[in-house]
């Protein structure tokens, strides 16, 4: 209905108008969201990578909204949706976020939500980077223990309180020449990981963990930095690591003990396939390429890892199979049928 005689008809191939208000609505549950979500353990928390994406009108919002406001307000509409119960802050790696941003973070969201951070690039990167990733020289931050401490563990902590579920330091792909000093950098981080704050007190759930993008750091001194430091080790599903299978026996070593997963690329894009996974996929709101054979894995792993009641935060990119939300839908499926049949 028309608001006034001089209203001009509305064109009937007319996109509705980008809705800029803090209220971002969410989408309207269906039903079988709510009953997939009661099936799964009360610890184990599905999510995705960041969630500032209007292509996810109609999956997680009910609306079309700019990244920017969803990046500020969103939170509170993601939150509403029955099996989004963790998200990764992905921005922090780029740029440290202090108390009050984390904590702007965690009033938009229920009590039961918990959040996984990521480390900023200046502490988990040996190179600084230039706009387009290339590396211009060698990061005198890198692993450093006292400013991974004053500048990511305190703040989180902090600003999140009991709402934090994993602190994450995904250290980035090594310049080709330091992968021969793996046993010097891997005490690099154990010395890091030595000068993290118990976190129990604050927050019950939080777990420190590691992902790597190399495969030289998986080793049985690695294994045991995790270990003496109460850390463990976050499982990335990337091109650039070895498959699901094969980062078993690392968490099998660390048993028994929480699972942190990042399920970040589809291997269809190679190794360095992030822009043209991107291309591919924008803008988020279809599954383009479902990986059948990843996330039956990791259903196994994840039944095995809950069924024993440990945590498990799990969050799923875009870049997977192509919406990040229809991901974690399908992985929720996955999950009920497994617990099914057995």
């Amino acid at each position: 209905m028309q608001n006034s005689l001089f209203d001009e008809p509305a064109s009937p191939d007319a996109k509705p108008a980008r809705k800029s208000s803090r209220d971002i609505v969410p989408v309207t549950v269906d039903p079988e969201w709510i009953v997939l979500a009661a099936a799964l353990p009360a610890h184990l928390r599905l999510g995705t990578s960041s969630w500032n994406y209007p292509g996810w009108d109609g999956l997680v919002w009910d609306g079309e909204y700019s990244d920017t406001n969803l990046s500020r307000y969103g939170l509170t509409a993601y939150c509403k949706h029955p099996l989004m119960r963790t998200v990764s802050i992905d921005r922090s790696f780029y740029r440290p976020l202090n108390v009050a941003q984390f904590a702007q973070h965690a009033s938009q969201v229920g009590p039961d939500f918990r959040f996984v951070v990521k480390a900023p690039s200046l502490i988990t990167d040996a190179l600084v980077r230039d706009e387009s990733g290339r590396g211009m020289r060698t990061n005198a931050h890198f692993l450093n223990a006292e400013e991974a401490v004053q500048m990511f563990v305190e703040p989180a902590l902090e600003g999140l309180g009991h709402k934090l579920g994993a602190l994450v330091f995904q250290i980035s792909p090594l310049p080709g020449a330091w992968l021969a000093q793996m046993p010097k950098l891997i005490d690099r981080l154990h010395n890091l990981l030595r000068a993290i704050p118990d976190l129990k007190h604050s927050a019950p759930d939080g777990v420190v963990a590691v992902e790597v993008r190399d495969p030289q750091w998986l080793t049985p001194q690695f294994v045991n930095a995790l270990r003496d430091t109460g850390a463990t080790y976050c499982m990335g599903l990337h091109a650039k690591m070895p498959h699901i299978t094969e980062q078993l026996p690392i968490l099998r070593a660390l048993w028994p003990g929480p699972l942190v997963c990042r399920w970040n690329l589809n291997p269809v894009h190679g190794a360095f396939g992030y822009e043209d996974a991107r291309d591919a996929y924008e803008p988020y709101d279809k599954m383009i390429d479902p990986d059948l054979e990843t996330r039956a894995a990791l259903v196994r792993v994840i039944a095995g890892t809950a069924s024993a009641g440990q945590n498990v935060f799990v969050t799923l990119s875009n870049k997977a199979e192509g919406s990040a939300p229809l991901s974690v839908l399908e992985l929720a499926r996955a999950l009920q049928r497994n617990s099914a049949q057995n």
